[in-house]
């Protein structure tokens, strides 16, 4: 959420911001600012009020005054009707603030949508086949891993059962991750997969992306299931005052997560690239704002190096301002290759919010003057199991129809091939 002073000095600003996500609110801004201007006009109304009911107030501790008892009825009366139409009015810019997306770094690449994404950087080589590389699901020592009928059957499309190796595969992808971001400083956690309404507007992702959220017992709990685990991990802290005198709190944070894919009909039906249910380890920092860029570039730094060390090939992309979310100040996506699919496919997203989230989420820290200050939130996909485990499937196989495990994860599954 933007502050309402940076919105009334910089009007300008946020409308090229939204112009340039080619979002089509443009007219909210001057909205926000009519009824900004409305309320504070009210604010100094009721101020003045109050202060001649306090005088009022004292007067009549002195004796009782028939014209001051009068004055008072009068003040109260007015009061009565003002107080409600200034909530109302703060409602109303609230829910309007909702709607507006965080300013863009400058380095963030202007562009219309995904075509607009520049290519930053790439890390190591296609592999080289003597045979045409199969998608994961074709391979003859995994097709039989994924039962996606009896999926269908229990659950419904996109959903789907794995089993025996690619089930060992998975824990010890997970277990591997665990390990290997916990050594880089981040604290390891299990996290709600069910939080409140608040959790999910604190973290920006409603009311933008609400068509993608399943709701769990409306007219009771009324919770909702993550999509991600970033929004417990940003919703930790949510109304607290962090000490970050000594350094960035750095979490580390495992959930099964929950998309509708709402959009997608007919899309990526195939396989296990694009299901309602997955796992994910996400990585998560709150930190002061003269740190955040610093900690943008580490996290990409540990992304990379932990799919380095399973040899995949990757590249980095600078996200445009027409393919970032709404609480993104930035945002960085790595795409793995893909043999089967013969593509680059996104495994890992890393973005700085700023104190976009904090401020929605009301989360500060003291800073040296004293004086409390919203946090800057940061977070980045540590290891989607499916994709990473289709990456790894999809270089690794052979020729025979079997899957070389790499050998970091050896240990983990306990043995060195599938198939």
């Amino acid at each position: 959420m933007l502050d309402i002073k940076f919105i009334r000095e910089n009007a300008n600003i946020v409308k090229e911001e939204i112009k340039k996500r080619n979002w089509k609110n443009i007219d909210i801004v001057d909205s926000i600012i009519t009824i900004d201007v409305k309320k504070r006009n009210l604010q100094q109304e009721i101020e003045e009020l109050r202060k001649q009911q306090n005088n009022a107030n004292q007067a009549m501790a002195k004796g009782k005054n028939n014209d001051l008892l009068c004055k008072m009825k009068d003040i109260k009366s007015q009061l009565s009707q003002l107080d409600p139409e200034l909530k109302k009015m703060e409602t109303e810019i609230r829910d309007n603030l909702l709607y507006l997306p965080n300013i863009t770094h400058e380095s963030v690449p202007v562009g219309p949508d995904e075509s607009g994404n520049v290519v930053v950087k790439k890390w190591g080589k296609k592999p080289e086949f003597d045979f045409v590389p199969k998608e994961h699901f074709e391979i003859k020592s995994v097709k039989d891993l994924i039962d996606t009928e009896r999926g269908a059957k229990v659950s419904g499309a996109r959903f789907w059962y794995l089993k025996g190796d690619l089930a060992k595969l998975e824990f010890a992808l997970m277990q591997y991750a665990f390990n290997f971001y916990a050594d880089k400083g981040f604290e390891p956690m299990i996290v709600p997969m069910l939080v409140r309404e608040e959790a999910m507007y604190g973290t920006g992702f409603f009311p933008a992306d609400e068509n993608e959220i399943y709701n769990v017992n409306a007219d009771e709990d009324n919770l909702f299931l993550v999509g991600t685990a970033e929004v417990s991990l940003a919703a930790y802290h949510m109304n607290e005052v962090l000490d970050l005198k000594k350094e960035a709190k750095k979490y580390l944070g495992y959930s099964s997560c929950f998309r509708r894919e709402a959009g997608t009909y007919g899309k990526d039906m195939k396989g296990i690239l694009r299901g309602h249910q997955f796992n994910k380890i996400e990585m998560f920092i709150f930190c002061k704002p003269e740190e955040s860029w610093k900690l943008h570039e580490f996290l990409l730094q540990c992304a990379e190096e932990f799919l380095q060390s399973l040899n995949l090939h990757y590249q980095v992309l600078n996200m445009c301002t027409g393919d970032i979310g709404a609480p993104n100040a930035k945002k960085y996506d790595i795409e793995t290759w893909m043999p089967g699919q013969d593509k680059y496919r996104e495994t890992n997203s890393c973005s700085n919010d700023t104190e976009f989230q904090a401020r929605r989420l009301n989360c500060r820290f003291t800073d040296k003057n004293g004086k409390k200050q919203f946090v800057h939130t940061l977070n980045n996909t540590a290891c989607a199991d499916l994709r990473t485990m289709i990456a790894i499937l999809e270089n690794y196989q052979q020729k025979d129809g079997t899957v070389i495990v790499p050998e970091v994860l050896q240990k983990w599954i306990g043995k060195d091939v599938i198939g």
